[in-house]
């Protein structure tokens, strides 16, 4: 029996494995990766390495094994198609036999253009009849958090969210959700809705901004067509800016505040606050 990871080298999978490691024996672990030298390191630590491709199917016949548990993380290629790149995982782990195929997804009351590719995965799993969990991944810390220099630099943070507030945790909160439900007992079948502790808006994350670096940085709250053209004028491709934009109109409904503590639940701990995730990235 294995912990198979999909998407194992990007951004979420590799805070997944390395949490895996502190659980299991590396030799439990796999690693589904397309670039293999990416995933040196965890093959130093006796993980073990399959490398597959959402847009090769036959590359998936032989990764999973009856009784695996198995992380589909979704793929970041949203203009290939996202269902039908998850479609190929499922398949091949209904034909392999797999003991849960746990799937992050985004939570159930957004309704904006980036929760269709999720939608229609989880009703493909669901049709699957595979055991199943849904991990409902709110907003990242890092979504803000990564790229904090041009709020620095023109003293502003740019959104189209209005007053609307958020529940967002760390990647490794969310990480060590999917840990959980991989290493536990009593997880098929469910639906995590998965968010922060304590939702947070703009100009609340402009003042602690102010705070931690003594800058005056404001919230700058524009329009959902002004906010799409300030994306695509920072060299975003318009489909995706379209899609950010749209959800920036979401949380305004407040459509990304997640009030079930499920996350805190699974991980056995709060979810890391904003502020933290901020003064880590003033400091890296």
């Amino acid at each position: 029996m294995s912990i198979v990871v999909t998407g194992a080298t990007g951004h979420l999978g590799r805070h997944v494995v390395e949490q895996l490691l502190e659980k299991v024996p590396a030799e439990q672990v796999t690693a589904v990766v397309r670039t293999p030298e990416k995933a040196a390191d965890f093959a130093a630590k006796g993980v073990k390495i399959a490398v597959a491709d959402y847009n090769s199917p036959e590359t998936f016949d032989s990764v999973f094994a009856a009784g695996d548990k198995v992380l589909l993380i979704s793929g970041n290629e949203f203009d290939k198609g996202r269902p039908a790149q998850h479609q190929v995982v499922i398949d091949a782990a209904k034909a392999a036999g797999v003991a849960l195929l746990a799937y992050t997804s985004a939570p159930g009351t957004l309704t904006a253009a980036l929760a269709d590719d999720h939608r229609a995965t989880e009703k493909a799993l669901l049709a699957s009849g595979l055991p199943y969990s849904l991990l409902r991944n709110g907003w990242y810390n890092e979504n803000y958090t990564e790229n904090l220099a041009p709020a620095l630099e023109y003293g502003a943070v740019v959104q189209a969210a209005g007053d609307g507030r958020l529940s967002t945790a760390s990647r490794a909160d969310y990480a060590a959700a999917a840990v959980a439900v991989l290493t536990g007992e009593g997880h098929e079948n469910t639906t995590y809705e998965l968010g922060g502790d304590e939702p947070w808006g703009f100009a609340e994350y402009a003042a602690e901004l102010s705070k931690q670096t003594g800058k005056e940085i404001a919230y700058n709250a524009v329009s959902v067509e002004a906010y799409t053209g300030i994306l695509t004028g920072a060299g975003l491709p318009e489909p995706l800016a379209t899609i950010l934009a749209g959800v920036d109109a979401s949380i305004e409904k407040g459509e990304l505040v997640v009030t079930s503590g499920d996350l805190a639940r699974l991980t056995g701990r709060p979810a890391t606050p904003i502020a933290a995730s901020i003064e880590a990235a003033l400091k890296g």
